[in-house]
């Protein structure tokens, strides 16, 4: 049993407004939905990053002005969709870097690495799976400068004072002159937003009953999908989007493995996810919080999205 897993699951579904960490969406079958809504026409985050990635890999690299061979090291690589431009553009004009993409599904790294062993086969690629923390600690004692990876607008999942304590120990974690690449979601049209987290198919609420269903397995619970339905809410003010799931009824639910039963109240929600959305002064000012110096934003065609460079200085 993973014990995080099982106390944070213990502590949220405790507490007077019930939440579950978004973090624990990626299991393998999380992860597998989660290609389903980057594939969905409405989730436009995918497609706005991946043509920054595929138009600007020349900027992108000229901008890191990295003299010497460096690493890449991707936190949450998933399937690599969007980095492989960025790594085919390095590979084509003979750039000496490694690749070294980390996530906490093995099934999504052994996937990644064998396609990438097929399509880029003079890639070095490095897989790890685990904490990215420790696997930043020990990347940090490198000879060679880094860029760090942290796409697809994952900062917005945190509440800010979270997001600048995450940013911290990346910081914390690199050497003076590393970079880091982070993707951040631009507040935009509040309607494009909300269509792309309340899809008309549903794939959004089954990544969040999936929730649910790995409470099932992995801690003996008997969470019944058809008794709960998801919903979601943005402010274009403060730019917050949150998804909840609801409980369709009064309902007990039996945790065995926490020896817990859990009561919901007919209509009561669990708080599932934060998806907030930035200006770019709010990334100017994210930066600064965290000590880097931001080089530039890069910018889609629409300007829905941006990949912000920032260096570590100090």
């Amino acid at each position: 049993m993973n014990h995080t897993f099982a106390n944070d699951v213990l502590e949220g579904l405790s507490a007077e407004n019930k939440q579950l960490s978004s973090k624990y969406f990626y299991d393998d079958n999380g992860s597998r939905i989660f290609q389903e809504i980057m594939n969905m026409p409405e989730y436009y985050l995918t497609n706005a990053e991946f043509e920054i990635l595929s138009l600007q890999s020349k900027q992108i690299y000229k901008a890191l002005q990295f003299n010497t061979p460096f690493n890449i090291v991707e936190l949450g690589a998933g399937d690599g969709f969007k980095t492989y431009k960025l790594l085919e553009f390095l590979i084509r004009n003979k750039v000496d870097f490694n690749y070294v993409p980390i996530d906490i599904s093995q099934e999504a790294m052994d996937i990644l690495t064998k396609r990438l062993n097929e399509r880029l086969p003079s890639l070095n690629v490095k897989p790890k799976v685990g904490d990215y923390f420790e696997i930043l600690k020990q990347n940090k004692q490198s000879d060679y400068p880094s860029l760090l990876l942290f796409l697809g607008g994952n900062i917005g999942n945190y509440q800010e004072e979270k997001a600048i304590e995450l940013l911290n120990l990346f910081h914390d974690n690199m050497k003076l002159g590393d970079k880091l690449l982070t993707g951040f979601d631009i507040k935009k049209n509040p309607i494009i937003i909300h269509n792309a987290y309340s899809d008309k198919f549903g794939i959004t609420k089954r990544f969040n009953l999936n929730l649910l269903l790995r409470i099932n397995k992995e801690l003996n619970a008997n969470f019944k999908l058809d008794d709960f339905d998801f919903y979601c809410h943005y402010n274009p003010i403060t730019g917050d989007v949150k998804s909840y799931l609801v409980s369709l009824r009064q309902q007990t639910v039996e945790i065995k493995a926490l020896r817990k039963c859990i009561h919901f109240d007919y209509n009561e929600l669990i708080w599932t996810e934060l998806s907030k959305k930035y200006s770019l002064d709010d990334i100017q000012n994210m930066a600064e919080a965290s000590n880097f110096n931001l080089v530039t934003n890069f910018l889609d065609c629409k300007h829905y999205f941006t990949d912000s460079l920032w260096e570590k200085l100090v």
